[in-house]
């Protein structure tokens, strides 16, 4: 059976992740917080459907995604998608972060399980969240 499809036991549902999920599980890119003097952007998602909470730092120089961070308290899926998304936006400008959307994040996974794909939502509603904290902070500069 592919690794990135669900089965049944008699128990429940079995998940299977993708050898790239894991890796971005057990090893995740871009984890932490940055500095308060580091960052222009936050945000704190939660999902209090699965209790999934994902924190996204980042600082934008020149309209670029100069750095990200994160912390995200879930499941495997919610830590690897989190992961995958600051991979995917970290060096982007503002418009080529925005349009990456959850199906990028599970295509580079290499699939999520269905009922684990509400975790890419997750970061993608962080990152745009982060990106309208920058814009505002940006404005009170001027």
């Amino acid at each position: 059976m592919p690794e990135n499809q669900a089965g049944t036991m008699s128990s429940g549902p079995m998940l299977f992740y993708t050898e790239t999920l894991i890796d971005h599980f057990t090893n995740p890119r871009n984890v932490g917080e940055l500095a308060e003097d580091a960052c222009n952007g936050y945000a704190c998602i939660g999902d209090p459907g699965c209790g999934d909470e994902l924190k996204l730092w980042l600082r934008v120089d020149q309209g670029v995604i100069a750095d990200i961070r994160f912390k995200s308290y879930g499941c495997p899926a919610a830590i690897a998608t989190s992961s995958m998304l600051c991979s995917l936006v970290s060096g982007k400008t503002i418009p080529a972060a925005l349009a990456i959307h959850d199906d990028d994040v599970v295509q580079a996974l290499g699939g999520v399980s269905e009922n684990k794909q509400h975790c890419s939502l997750l970061g993608i509603k962080a990152l745009r969240q982060a990106l309208l904290d920058w814009s505002r902070r940006m404005e009170a500069l001027e």
